[in-house]
C-alpha cells in the first residue's frame, strides 16, 4: 500500500466552504507541498490592494473581468483580463486588482501562499 504522502486527493469546489476575505471577496483553496490553487469570487467593484509575494502566480478568469496593475511607476502595466484569459504574475512583482464585473477567478501559486494559509495576508485589510 502506498504511503499517505504519495496518494492522490480529490476535491469538489462546491463541497468546500467559502472564506470571507473582505466585503466583496471570497475564496477557497487547495494546497499541496509545492503548489496551491484557489477559487476567488469578487463582486463588481471589489479591490485587491497592492501587494507582492515570492510566489509565482497565474490568474485565470473563468467568468467576469479583472483590471490588474503590475509593477509601479513608469514600469507599471495595466491588463484587463476577461473570461477565458490568463495573466502570469512573476515572483515579487507588486500588483493590485479591481473587479470590473462580478468575477470568478482561479489563481495558481507556486509555492503555496503561506500568508493565506496562516491568515497573515493583512494587505486585504489595510486602510488607504
Amino acid at each position: 500500500m502506498a504511503d499517505a504522502a504519495r496518494r492522490g486527493r480529490h476535491f469538489r469546489w462546491d463541497a468546500m466552504a467559502l472564506e470571507d476575505v473582505t466585503s466583496g471577496i471570497q475564496r477557497r483553496m487547495v494546497t499541496g507541498k509545492k503548489a496551491m490553487i484557489a477559487q476567488v469570487l469578487l463582486e463588481k467593484g471589489a479591490v485587491v490592494p497592492e501587494h507582492s509575494h515570492e510566489n509565482e502566480q497565474f490568474t485565470y478568469i473563468l467568468d467576469g473581468a479583472l483590471r490588474l496593475w503590475l509593477g509601479t511607476g513608469a514600469d507599471e502595466e495595466v491588463f484587463d483580463v476577461r473570461s477565458g484569459e490568463i495573466l502570469h504574475i512573476p515572483s515579487n512583482l507588486p500588483h493590485r486588482a479591481l473587479a470590473l464585473e462580478d468575477t470568478l477567478d482561479v489563481d495558481v501559486f507556486c509555492p503555496p501562499r503561506q500568508d493565506w494559509l496562516d491568515g497573515t495576508d493583512d494587505y486585504f485589510r489595510r486602510k488607504g
